[in-house]
């Protein structure tokens, strides 16, 4: 598997109006990694994620990387519950203009194990289902990356333990998929990498041991408590704000 950057963020700035949302953010996402953004609400993380997918542009910087597509998944489902599970993935086959609908929906049933669930209707599916065939969606175009913005929002556990697991055997697999998530213990248990968003900038990009060790948590493998170390992490960032100031 190459070691090229699968996508990457170049100084990623987006504005409304005066209002700055996201600040010169930069960083690269390899082959297979499992990449989670965390930081408090209005930090950016679902501006960034439609940016990197090129929902909405950058006022500055720019996003690069060997990936010819991204596959972009945002919190509220893209899907119409009066179809069935084929009769969505049809649809958006044929609106990505992939070059074998029908041969696309039947390996993307397979893959995200729907096949059995494909002639009924989505509003009749389970809340994780749903969002599988959500991420379904996502896959149809075959990314080498996957943005998944709040994946697991409103799943039970036992639902959220299938769709971490589905999403890990899409990185195994060499599919690069960056997450965004409030729960930040489900970034520590499922993620490589994290990066830490507050207010617009990148405050942080390497692993949840090494979060840890940054707010001041002990050595890794030490048994802390991430969400607490997270919340040092912070508010030890904001007070080196306000003492630059």
């Amino acid at each position: 598997m190459s070691d090229e950057a699968v996508l990457s963020a170049k100084g990623i700035t987006r504005r409304y109006g005066e209002r700055v949302a996201v600040r010169e953010v930069s960083f690269e996402v390899r082959p297979g990694e499992l990449v989670a953004l965390i930081g408090p609400n209005g930090a950016g993380k679902t501006t960034l994620l439609s940016v990197l997918a090129g929902v909405q542009s950058a006022d500055e910087g720019s996003v690069g990387g060997s990936a010819q597509g991204v596959g972009w998944v945002p919190q509220q489902p893209a899907i119409y519950t009066k179809l069935t599970v084929a009769e969505n993935l049809a649809l958006w086959a044929r609106l990505e203009r992939v070059a074998d609908p029908r041969e696309t929906v039947r390996r993307m049933l397979e893959q995200t194990d729907l096949a059995d669930r494909a002639d009924e209707q989505v509003g009749r599916l389970s809340g994780g289902n749903r969002q599988r065939v959500n991420i379904a969606v996502g896959l149809l175009s075959e990314p080498a990356a996957l943005l998944l913005d709040e994946p697991s929002a409103s799943l039970d556990p036992i639902q959220r333990g299938r769709l971490w697991q589905f999403i890990a055997d899409l990185a195994a697999q060499g599919t690069s998929v960056v997450f965004s998530t409030h729960n930040v213990a489900e970034a520590e248990r499922c993620a490589r990498r994290v990066l830490v968003l507050h207010e617009g900038r990148l405050l942080f990009d390497d692993s949840p041991q090494a979060l840890m060790q940054a707010a001041g948590g002990g050595a890794a493998g030490d048994k802390v408590d991430f969400e607490e170390g997270f919340v040092a992490f912070l508010q030890r960032a904001a007070g080196s704000e306000r003492s630059a100031a």
